[in-house]
């Protein structure tokens, strides 16, 4: 969604694209602090409730019941480079990383010799798959494009309409945009160059994320072969509030003092996906995982609003038009997602472990409205073409001390895009964690570095390199942004 304000006119299944099925199909794991402290590699571990997640077989490693609740206070900053000025934006918030109920029945003796069944398990709980939260804002002095050239593309493409529904009659009823009927074209106000150059500033809030809610079955056959399916049920939220401003710094223009467009989405939905996972326990020295997850069937909602403030002085004052807000539900199939792991076991002393997770981004789809279908077509098109398979690896390490751990952990997450994209980039963890384990009491800490890169332009403007074109030669500067999140997470398990 960031960064266009074109792709974000009439709101319609027009505002769904190639950006949102990454989005909703990224997932890094959190869950427990112990997890996240050796870097959520949890695909041949099992025995923590974050695995049932990644690879569901992990419950046939459990050998008690337990419950597990973990808080999490998340640190973000971005810092943002447009047209050479630069500028840096932090926020925090506190969310539920993990809740969950595992409940054990163990077999001894004839029993588990006659059924081969050594235990078997049921969970239940929430676990935190995906943080959307971000706050970045970037700003310089542009003497090339003005952001009302978008309204005007608009209006002059798509024409006026007898309410607002579209950039072009926002532009129009606040007055940005004015109208030749000689030459039949819309026109406005804003002309930036050497001589009248304009302030541009770009603000935008993410918040929200992905939490699901699992329910697993699954036990240890003969304690060396684990088995186990999860029925995920995830629970989105996103919410997306972006302020453009554009400030005229010259004072020669007396109909143009400067423009604040506002935009803000809120998509809420919920989805269904099924996860299979089983691990094999060859002797005591060595572990190996596989699971493979269908992909998840979400069915979303969207609500947008959007309102343009103009200050077109000494024509008409400071105007605002607001655009009537928008609701539009739809669906959307994420990929298929395949594991493979396998644990080193160092004695009594720990464990170093990996996963490989390969999933194909292009093969998410949207399904929308019947009336939309041909959109559908062309925005799943461009998922094909626009987004490719991609590799993520996770490692860590856990030494024991008696009753205490100490873990690091590391991760690296492919990139979705094609070479080109300025969404694209791959995203690399760092983390680390200590833990107590008591004899029926465990407190974990963890902590987590995100960092990833990306870039955008505020406004996108067509055939900019096109002879001939009303915009020919013109230049939308881009935003390099870098992102840095911080973690930290605390479990406090119960053994029952």
């Amino acid at each position: 969604m960031a960064g266009a304000l074109l792709a974000l006119g009439c709101y319609t299944a027009q505002a769904q694209d190639e950006r949102d099925a990454v989005r909703y199909s990224f997932l890094q794991p959190q869950g427990t602090a112990r997890s996240i402290g050796f870097g959520n590699a949890l695909g041949s571990i099992g025995g923590d409730f974050s695995s049932l997640a990644v690879n569901p077989a992990g419950i046939g490693i459990y050998r008690s019941s337990e419950i597990t609740f973990t808080p999490s206070l998340m640190f973000s900053g971005t810092t943002a480079d447009y047209m050479g000025h630069e500028d840096e934006d932090h926020g925090s918030h506190f969310a539920i990383s993990n809740i969950g109920l595992v409940t054990t029945h163990v077999n001894n003796g004839r029993r588990a010799r006659r059924s081969g069944w050594s235990s078997v398990s049921f969970g239940i709980g929430m676990t935190r798959l995906a943080d959307f939260t971000r706050n970045y804002s970037y700003s310089g002095v542009n003497t090339s494009s003005s952001g009302a050239f978008v309204f005007e593309d608009d209006a002059n493409k798509n024409g006026l309409h007898s309410q607002n529904t579209s950039l072009g009659d926002l532009g129009y009823q606040s007055y940005l945009l004015n109208y030749d009927s000689a030459k039949n074209v819309y026109y406005s106000v804003a002309d930036p160059s050497s001589a009248a150059p304009v302030k541009q500033l770009n603000t935008v809030t993410e918040r929200g994320g992905i939490s699901e809610l699992g329910i697993t079955l699954g036990g240890s056959y003969e304690d060396r072969l684990m088995l186990g399916a999860t029925v995920g049920i995830p629970i989105l939220r996103y919410q997306y509030d972006r302020t453009f401003t554009e400030t005229d710094l010259s004072g020669t223009n007396p109909n143009y003092g400067g423009f604040s467009f506002n935009q803000n989405l809120k998509t809420n939905g919920a989805g269904l996906n099924l996860k299979l996972g089983l691990i094999v326990k060859p002797n005591d020295q060595f572990r190996f995982g596989v699971a493979l997850h269908t992909p998840t069937y979400l069915s979303l909602s969207d609500v947008y609003n959007e309102s343009l403030t103009a200050n077109t002085e000494s024509w008409h004052g400071i105007t605002t038009a607001n655009m009537l807000e928008n609701q539009y539900d739809y669906h959307l199939s994420t990929p298929w997602r395949a594991i493979v792991s396998g644990t080193v076991f160092l004695g009594q002393h720990g464990f170093v472990t990996a996963d490989y997770e390969f999933v194909d981004y292009s093969s998410a789809r949207f399904s929308f409205a019947p009336a939309d279908k041909d959109y559908e077509s062309q925005v799943n098109e461009v998922i094909r073409h626009s987004l490719r398979p991609a590799s993520n690896l996770r490692a860590g390490i856990e030494l024991r001390f008696d009753n205490f751990q100490l873990r690091g952990g590391f991760g690296y997450y492919g990139n979705a895009f094609k070479s080109g994209d300025p969404d694209g980039s791959e995203r690399l963890d760092f983390s680390a964690g200590f833990g107590f384990r008591f004899s029926r009491t465990f407190i974990d800490f963890g902590f987590v570095h995100h960092t990833y890169t990306s870039s955008e332009q505020p406004y996108t403007l067509a055939d900019t390199n096109k002879p001939g074109s009303w915009y020919y030669g013109l230049v939308v500067p881009t935003a390099d942004l870098n992102t840095g999140n911080n973690n930290a997470v605390v479990t406090l398990g119960f053994k029952l």
